[in-house]
Order: structure tokens, then sequence, then C-alpha cells
């Protein structure tokens, strides 16, 4: 059942990280070559520091002009969103499902022991209702007229 499956089964495992030092236009680079929306920017023990995402790496076009300097410019640190929710490997896709429901995000990054383990997306949460299938069907009286056959 969704409420007891933990998001572990159903995260996604091999990220895309970056640095905090890494060059901002590499790190566009990476979203663009993989078409990727953002990513966890992680420190040297693997611990989540931040997210970069398109809309952060758009910023260095705004802050290019405003600054007189060359757009995209500088580095990951500079740009990356520090305020990132996240959600525990020890959450149920149940959790994961409510936290999607009363939150704009699409994925949370799944943390474990203060270090990055995955990713859980809404897609993530589909697939695994889609899988669970309900194992007692239960039929309103009311309905039973409206059954549909198998």
């Amino acid at each position: 059942m969704i409420h007891e499956t933990p998001v572990t089964h159903y995260m996604t495992k091999k990220l895309i990280t970056f640095d905090p030092d890494m060059d901002i236009r590499e790190a566009m680079k990476v979203l663009i070559k993989n078409r990727i929306s953002g990513a966890p920017v992680v420190n040297e023990k693997y611990e989540m520091v931040g997210i970069l995402s398109e809309r952060d790496c758009i910023r260095t076009v705004v802050d290019g002009v405003y600054n007189q300097r060359p757009s995209g410019t500088g580095r990951v640190a500079e740009y990356m969103s520090t305020s990132v929710k996240s959600i525990s490997a020890e959450s149920t896709m149940m959790d994961a499902a409510y936290q999607f429901v009363h939150s704009p995000y699409r994925r949370f990054p799944v943390i474990e022991n203060g270090k990055l383990v995955g990713q859980i997306s809404r897609s993530d949460v589909l697939r695994a209702v889609d899988k669970l299938k309900p194992h007692i069907n239960i039929v309103p009286p009311t309905w039973q007229a409206r059954q549909p056959q198998p």
C-alpha cells in the first residue's frame, strides 16, 4: 500500500549534482545537455547545500546587466537556492504525495543521515499508485448497479 511503501523504492538514485565552486556556465551546459530543470548542489561530504535551477541560471543574465558585467559569470554557490525543501528517506510514498499536494515543487531531494541519497518526483508517486493495486475492492451498495464489469 502506498502509505507503507518507502520513498526509497521509487526514488531516482543516480543524480546529476553540482559543486558549489563550479562555474555557473558549466552548470548551465550540464542542465541543457541533460535536459533537466535543476540539480542538487552538494559539498565534498555529499551533504546537500542547495539546488541550482533554470530560474537561478537565468538570474545570472539579469544580474549581469544590472551590475554591468557579462551575463552568466560566477560560481554555482552565488546563484543556487539554499532554502530547499527535502524529504527524509524514512518517509513513505503517501508522505511524499501529501508534500506534493501542499507545495508547488515537482521533486524533492531525499536525505538520509544528512546526506543526499536520491530524488522523488510527482511522476514517481504516480508510478507507485499504478503499481500498487488495491487488495480489497469495496463497492458501496449504492454503486453496485453501476459497477464496471472486469
